[in-house]
């Protein structure tokens, strides 16, 4: 409903100086925002923010709620190959979930002022990016548990602090969806539990799961903060909490005993525990293959876009009905 009184927001009086961010903004709106950023106040809809603010915001939010409703994908694959009733009831709960997460999401998005078609346009024609994650294959039942300990563990990782972002709707949302990851984590580690204590095939299993989706999770925090061009500026705007070196230290130091107690090897020959800064020290990341992924080269991208286009353009009956349900209600009001 925001998204309507978005051209409200507080212009600039005749002779303001303009010396903001981008040399177009005037400098006491732009002091009057990075003061209330700094004292932690919530930055909402129809407060003036800067330009880049808000184009930052449009950015993480509509990938991350791109990144919810493609993460669908290699789980949703699986439901109906699930080992038990009770897996396949787990399962089909978190895919809802991950719908859910997508909606919170786009509403969130939309009260800066962009549309959802917009959003979705940028998605299928490759303007707009998800989590490279997703672009990898589900090969087994092990990879569902992998992704609920790795993937939805690292989510966590990055998506706890987003419960104190800078922007209030983004923050609000993320609070019911932190819970519900933290499900998804804990019942990945389950699964994953059964497997490492189960036949030697199942730990097998296991263990090509956690070498094929450990490198990949760790690639989920993003470049190494002296090559994201984003990182500063977030920081500094309370949009990001923690740096992806941070996070992605953190991550590792938490993982890393769950392995050990599940029995299982990570598949990094350079992690050792270090004393001295109270961590694990591990392995170069291969960045060449982050990057051949962002840009769509991952070994099932194109399968994942196509899915997504034509559920777009074969279910659009679904959209045309609901708006006519829409028309009908309106008019039957206005009657």
């Amino acid at each position: 409903m925001y998204t309507t009184e978005l051209d409200k927001q507080p212009k600039p009086e005749k002779g303001a100086k303009v010396t903001s961010i981008d040399g177009n903004e005037p400098q006491e709106l732009v002091d009057a925002f990075e003061a209330r950023v700094a004292a932690d106040e919530f930055i909402e809809p129809k407060d003036w923010m800067p330009e880049a603010y808000r184009k930052t915001l449009v950015r993480q939010i509509s990938q991350h709620a791109h990144s919810e409703i493609v993460g669908m994908l290699p789980e949703g694959n699986w439901i109906t190959r699930a080992p038990s009733l009770r897996r396949k009831a787990i399962l089909l709960a978190k895919v809802q979930d991950e719908a859910g997460h997508g909606l919170y999401l786009y509403c969130a998005a939309e009260t800066l002022g962009t549309s959802r078609e917009e959003m979705i346009e940028a998605l299928h024609s490759g303007k707009a990016k998800y989590s490279t994650i997703f672009n990898y294959p589900t090969l087994t039942w092990a990879d569902i548990a992998a992704i609920g300990w790795l993937v939805d563990g690292a989510a966590i990782m990055n998506q706890v602090p987003l419960q104190r972002t800078s922007y209030g709707p983004y923050a609000r949302a993320m609070v019911r969806v932190c819970k519900e990851e933290s499900f998804h984590q804990r019942q990945g580690y389950e699964a994953m539990t059964v497997l490492a204590q189960g036949t030697e095939e199942q730990k097998r299993m296991a263990q090509d799961a956690l070498n094929r989706w450990w490198w990949p999770s760790l690639m989920m925090f993003g470049p190494p903060d002296d090559k994201s061009p984003n990182t500063e500026r977030s920081m500094r705007w309370r949009i990001k909490r923690e740096t992806n070196d941070e996070l992605r230290q953190k991550f590792v130091d938490i993982t890393v005993p769950q392995a050990e107690f599940l029995g299982l090897t990570v598949p990094d020959e350079d992690l050792a525990w270090n004393e001295e800064k109270g961590g694990y020290d591990f392995g170069d990341i291969d960045w060449e293959e982050f990057y051949a992924v962002v840009r769509g080269e991952g070994p099932v991208a194109k399968e994942r876009m196509k899915a997504r286009r034509d559920a777009w353009e074969q279910n659009a009956w679904v959209r045309e009905a609901a708006d006519a349900h829409e028309a009908k209600k309106r008019a039957a009001a206005a009657a």
